[in-house]
């Protein structure tokens, strides 16, 4: 069975790369030695692999590639840090604008 692979390298600059693979060795190697001058992480280098997971559905691994990708640090930092649970506090919106606001009346 074929294996897809989700992954979060993080950069010399601290940023996150959220890729999508179905060979995270040769993936890997590729960011890490600078195999394509245009992708995101060539000019940061070293990188470090802090989180990736698996998938036998190729679908699934490209929807959770870009879920991941439009997230904020802190969830990604999350899902790093293994709190898969702090997931739902992250996504509330705070906005006194927000719907769950929306009636308060502030005092």
């Amino acid at each position: 069975m074929k294996q897809y692979y989700v992954y979060i390298l993080k950069c010399s600059d601290n940023s996150y790369y959220t890729g999508f693979t179905n060979n995270i060795e040769r993936r890997l190697n590729e960011h890490m030695f600078g195999v394509n001058k245009e992708c995101y992480t060539f000019n940061k280098r070293p990188l470090q692999l802090v989180f990736c997971t698996e998938f036998n559905d190729v679908i699934q691994a490209i929807a959770f590639e870009k879920q991941v990708k439009g997230w904020s640090r802190k969830k990604k930092e999350a899902i790093i840090n293994d709190k898969w649970e702090d997931l739902k506090k992250l996504s509330e919106c705070l906005n006194k604008t927000s719907h769950k606001n929306f009636y308060k009346k502030e005092v």
